[in-house]
């Protein structure tokens, strides 16, 4: 007996919406490979639909106080938290993760974080006027982009849509947004939660593939770009954005490096760095997956390693003892196995290594020791729930290692040394290094990257100001 799989519908100048065309794709639940839900794949129409809706919302949006905006953030913020356990349903359909982590660790920090933007949006201002010339002052105003086409991934569903609204709409802009075609759920869900607040046309939802998020970038509506995805699709949205001069936000891949030296406390560095590499699954941008060891501890340290790896639990969602949950989707499995599957003669599987079930795309916590600089896995972004080792012999080696990736994202350093730590957070080249930690952030502090791993900040000031453009007024006093 077939279940009625759920529809999810568009959500277009505050009306949900099918697709023009009645084109759907269906929903696989990653933890158990079964369809739930069928979404609309969103066309020309569509696109321009929501494009036009956020355009005519936009100067009304733009002229609201900063105090209204605030407001409207405060509210969102709040009805987040009313409605919580239904984000998280949604959110553990898209992707599989366990209920109890997806409550405490994405919850908390997604209500901060819209919290922070509506006090940012207070914050919208210039520079004090002054005379640069004789006879003239000029002033300098900070305003709203204009309509913001946002890309969402699906490795955190829900908290990268608050990453892209929240400082969006905080500086006076509309957005359409489109969550991965692979986990709209929760994503439809903040459409009707902001839709009951903002006023229609400020935040629209369309869901669809890659072909939609093309229509997104390509249209002529948008004065800004914004992706979280890999360093392809972000390639792909720059090459788009610039036929017509869009202003391009891109956070793409990571390769984080994690230079563990032999002063280092294993037993803390240890349980930090699986904790760290394991969340969710892996898939996780900034996640602690390249560890570097110093040759004095390595062996201890990869034994240590990689029984942590055999004692972490990945499970159904509502196991309260697993870490982590599935894989996204079937090719991303198939990728992960591959870098397995083609590791070189010279590395060894310390732990994991295969798939775990029968059902759902679930995969073994995974260490492989004997890597060398130019591997493959270590090169390349895995994203899965697998920790590589290398050793090095001294600083130089590290901070060479460390940087020779295409990557620039994330990178911790691990010592009690704190004259190493300040010449390692300088010689790292990484939007973020951490010390004797990995992977914590909080909405004060700006996160993103160099090289490969895109440009633009999310978070923080430096984040909202991405949303916003600088104008000179200058003014004779004549």
């Amino acid at each position: 007996m077939s279940t009625e799989l759920r529809r999810l519908r568009n959500y277009i100048d505050g009306e949900f919406r099918d697709a023009a065309d009645g084109r759907t794709t269906e929903v696989v639940n990653p933890a158990t490979g079964e369809a739930y839900a069928t979404a609309p794949l969103s066309g020309q129409a569509d696109v321009d639909a929501a494009m036009a809706a956020a355009a005519t919302a936009f100067p009304a949006w733009r002229d609201t106080t900063p105090a209204e905006r605030q407001k409207a953030l405060l509210k969102i913020a709040d009805a987040f938290e009313e409605r919580a356990e239904e984000l998280i349903a949604a959110e553990v359909e898209n992707t599989g993760k366990p209920i109890g982590l997806t409550r405490s660790e994405e919850i908390p920090p997604m209500v901060d974080q819209i919290r922070f933007f509506a006090g940012a949006a207070r914050m919208l201002e210039g520079r004090s006027a002054g005379e640069y010339m004789e006879g003239m002052t000029s002033i300098v105003r900070r305003e709203p982009v204009g309509v913001c086409a946002q890309v969402a991934p699906w490795n955190y569903p829900m908290m990268m849509a608050v990453w892209k609204f929240a400082p969006a709409l905080a500086a006076g802009n509309t957005v359409v947004l489109k969550p991965s075609d692979t986990t709209p759920a929760s994503t439809v869900l903040i459409a009707e939660i902001i839709g009951a607040i903002v006023p229609k046309g400020v935040f629209n939802v369309i869901t669809g593939d890659r072909g939609t998020g093309r229509l997104m970038v390509e249209h002529p509506t948008p004065a800004m770009a914004s992706i979280t995805g890999s360093v392809r699709a972000g390639m792909s949205v720059a090459e788009s954005a610039a036929k017509d001069v869009k202003r391009v936000h891109l956070e793409l891949g990571g390769k984080a490096p994690v230079v563990v030296f032999a002063d280092t406390d294993i037993a803390k560095a240890v349980e930090d760095i699986s904790a760290a590499g394991f969340f969710n699954a892996g898939q996780d941008c900034t996640a602690a997956t390249r560890v570097l060891v110093q040759e004095g501890i390595h062996d201890e340290f990869v034994a240590a390693l990689a029984k942590a790896a055999a004692e972490t639990k990945t499970g159904q969602p509502d196991d309260e003892d697993v870490l982590f949950g599935p894989l996204n989707n079937p090719n991303q499995l198939k990728q992960v196995a591959g870098f397995i599957e083609r590791l070189p003669a010279h590395a060894k599987v310390e732990a994991g290594g295969h798939q775990v079930g029968e059902k759902g795309y679930f995969y073994a916590p995974t260490v492989v020791s004997g890597l060398k600089q130019d591997d493959e896995i270590v090169q390349k972004e895995v994203f899965g729930p697998v920790i590589t080792v290398q050793s090095f012999v001294d600083e130089e080696q590290a901070v060479g290692w460390a940087n020779g990736v295409e990557y620039a994202l994330a990178s911790s350093v691990w010592t009690k040394d704190h004259a190493r730590a300040m010449r390692m957070s300088k010689a790292l080249d990484f939007g973020c290094v951490w010390i004797n930690t990995h992977i914590p952030l909080v909405a004060e502090m700006p996160h993103g990257g160099f090289k490969k791993s895109g440009y633009g900040k999310d978070l923080s000031g430096y984040g909202f100001d991405d949303y916003t453009r600088i104008k000179h007024v200058m003014t004779s006093l004549g």
